[in-house]
């Protein structure tokens, strides 16, 4: 075994892109946890705090991710962390110096283009320090970052926003990732594509071309979508996604709307439930799908299908609990259970096509999931509950009404984000059937879904 790949180097790797990831939730979801101070100094609907939120993250996101996944085929992986990270984290801290909506936007947009670097090249280089048999334990300790950047951002920004207001949280959530990216780019090594797979042929990389770049897209989103438990998977994961993005992303407004708590109770709660809670599930997820895959590749899809029928009711009980607390334990459960599908599903698609194409297939999922899930999702939810507000849009009474009035769009706000909510569990439901039905068509087919590549042609 080469040095790259001890455990204890695995480990290192794997721990330090976990940290990128940290920050890049951290960054994406600050404004989310912020919202409220936001809206309140700029005087913004609940739709604009939605594009902002995911919509604005998600527009250039597409854009950027199939050239910088292309790169990362042929350059170093570890050189596009590095610059990515130190561009979305920078740009997270100016954040806190705009004054106006179309400053924030155009910001947020810059902050997703360089996000884009970051996963694809994560997944392909721990495909490359793990095998195909851990890959998807391996991919859900990265994708535990999700849970641990919305922990962090909901503590440290939900606390530094309600001391010293939401322009000071958004340096103190961005200019860490600075440091972090020296880091990466001092201690993590490149290793060989595809040392790990059996029978790999691997071969130099042809001279550049759109042609050969554009069969390459051709052919890994056949190779993952003419696959029907990988299509079905994708589906899921991607409908999933609209549904949480657009449900996390409004869910600290709600509690506050909802049940009248300041921002660090919020932050608190978000990050026990958004955060710890989905956490764990992620990495049982991940963990226990590959332990029960050796019974059978069905649990693939199986471990997700059965973490979505159990976090539906839960998540529904949260959005009409009539307290803080029984809305929070709600929370924390639904989140645990609907989140152990990442880790499965990742190392799914990982195992499902060529090393020399892993980068490719995570940013067309993640191009997938950013554009209908992170840059829909939002904007769907606040679209929903401003439907519901009427005459108050964002909660905001007419320029010179009276108190009774004021009291009653508040009171109307807080109904309006409840039904938003329950309008986007819907897709939840959707999700969870998509997962079923990967399940049963690997348990009808004798080839297993996340079997470890056996050819390489290029």
């Amino acid at each position: 075994m080469s040095a790259i790949h001890s455990p204890g180097y695995q480990r290192l790797v794997t721990l330090l892109l976990l940290a990128a990831y940290t920050f890049n939730s951290m960054d994406r979801t600050i404004v989310s946890i912020i919202a409220a101070s936001i809206q309140s100094d700029l005087r913004l609907t609940d739709t604009e705090i939605g594009l902002l939120g995911g919509t604005a993250f998600a527009l250039l996101y597409a854009l950027g991710g199939i050239p910088l996944a292309r790169l990362a085929e042929r350059v170093s992986r570890v050189n596009i962390i590095t610059v990515a990270l130190v561009i979305w984290s920078g740009l997270t801290a100016l954040c806190g110096t705009a004054a106006t909506f179309p400053q924030l936007l155009l910001i947020r947009v810059g902050v997703g283009v360089a996000e884009a670097g970051c996963t694809p090249a994560a997944h392909s280089l721990i495909s490359d320090y793990y095998p195909p048999a851990q890959r998807a334990s391996a991919l859900s300790v990265y994708t535990s970052g999700i849970s641990l950047g919305y922990i962090l951002a909901a503590l440290i920004g939900g606390a530094i926003a309600g001391r010293f207001g939401w322009r000071w949280a958004c340096a103190a959530v961005g200019l860490p990732g600075i440091a972090t990216a020296l880091l990466i780019k001092a201690v993590v090594r490149e290793p060989a594509r595809g040392a790990l797979d059996a029978l790999v042929r691997r071969a130099a990389p042809p001279a550049f071309s759109i042609g050969h770049e554009l069969g390459e897209l051709r052919a890994v989103a056949a190779a993952l979508l003419s696959d029907p438990p990988i299509r079905h998977m994708l589906i899921g994961i991607t409908v999933g996604a609209f549904a949480a993005y657009g449900f996390y992303a409004f869910l600290p407004l709600y509690l506050g709307r909802a049940f009248a708590l300041g921002s660090a109770q919020i932050g608190l709660i978000a990050a026990l439930t958004g955060g710890a809670a989905v956490g764990i599930g992620i990495l049982a997820g991940g963990f226990v799908a590959d332990a029960l895959a050796r019974r059978g590749a069905l649990w693939y899809a199986l471990v997700p299908a059965l973490g979505g029928l159990a976090a539906l009711p839960l998540f529904v009980v949260a959005v009409t609990a009539s307290h803080w607390s029984a809305a929070a334990s709600a929370l924390a459960v639904a989140g645990f259970f609907w989140y152990t599908s990442l880790g499965p599903t990742f190392g799914a698609v990982q195992n499902a096509v060529a090393p020399h194409r892993r980068a490719t297939a995570s940013a067309l999922l993640y191009i997938t999931l950013a554009v209908l899930g992170l840059g829909l999702g939002p904007l769907f939810t606040g679209w929903a509950i401003d439907r519901w507000t009427g005459a108050c849009p964002g909660g905001f009474a007419a320029a010179g009404a009276g108190t009774v009035a004021v009291v009653a769009c508040r009171a109307t706000l807080a109904l309006a984000t409840r039904r938003g909510l329950l309008m986007t569990l819907a897709f939840f439901a959707w999700a969870t059937l998509h997962y079923f039905w990967a399940a049963a068509a690997l348990a009808r087919s004798r080839v297993p879904a996340a079997s470890s590549v056996q050819s390489d042609s290029m």
